[in-house]
């Protein structure tokens, strides 16, 4: 994820500006941290697509059933950061199976992850219909890498969760994508560890200007925050995060 500049509300100071760009450089590291073990997982999944295409058959359940080890592994070595990881399948992809997700998660009270179990059939009441889910729709649309939260995650973990997803596509055929997810008070913290003391208080929004992480608890998690309508005189927002519905907003007194 790399910073732009962006649109801004009040004057742009040079203490402003370094505060924005620190926080900025920060939030990409850790995001990055995240992507790294979702673009393994991708990996992952195009070699199992290639060594199927050179026994000349389709991916079918069981090559899907057989990423569980690495998977497992990779959430292992990501605990500090996520709490789930996996892929989820393009409908269709599959020669013997019409939806299928691959999906592992962490829980407080266990040593080992647990597969994450979700009703696929189209006709129950409870379906799961993760084609239409954002975190999937969006890779699937624009090719592109996607972060979606903060948001309550009914249908698996019930965390405050941000969900991190990459599209794996090969020879322009989208396969589905690979994720992970990320406790937001986990992001948080991590994020706030990093900052340290600032000179001015820190609020990054999502597209839905949501709160996504605050230093100050004026604006909280989850909250609406509409900078546009704010005094000019104290806000300021200078950068948006690339790759990411996200903006950093700087706010002064």
């Amino acid at each position: 994820m790399s910073c732009r500049e962006g649109e801004v509300i009040g004057p742009l100071t040079s203490p402003v500006n370094s505060v924005a760009q620190q926080a900025a450089t920060v939030i990409e590291a850790v995001v990055e941290r995240v992507f790294h073990s979702v673009t393994a997982v991708r990996d992952i999944v195009l070699e199992s697509h290639r060594a199927a295409r050179e026994r000349g058959e389709p991916m079918r359940d069981h090559d899907i059933t057989a990423l569980r080890g690495p998977l497992v592994g990779l959430l292992g070595r990501q605990r500090e950061t996520a709490v789930g990881l996996g892929v989820i399948v393009s409908p269709g992809l599959l020669a013997d199976r019409p939806l299928r997700l691959e999906w592992w998660q962490s829980e407080p009270d266990r040593d080992d992850p647990v597969r994450l179990e979700v009703d696929l059939n189209p006709h129950s009441v409870g379906f799961y219909d993760y084609a239409a889910a954002e975190w999937f729709a969006v890779p699937r649309r624009t090719g592109r890498r996607h972060v979606v939260g903060p948001y309550v995650d009914v249908h698996g973990t019930h965390r405050y969760l941000l969900t991190l997803t990459v599209p794996v596509i090969t020879d322009g055929e989208f396969l589905g994508v690979a994720g992970a997810d990320v406790p937001v008070a986990r992001f948080e913290t991590l994020v706030l560890q990093e900052l340290g003391d600032l000179a001015a208080d820190v609020v990054v929004i999502n597209s839905e200007d949501r709160v996504v992480l605050s230093t100050s608890a004026k604006w909280l998690t989850g909250s609406l925050a509409d900078f546009a309508h704010e005094d000019s005189r104290h806000h300021v927002r200078p950068l948006t995060l690339a790759d990411s519905p996200w903006r950093v907003v700087v706010a002064r007194g």
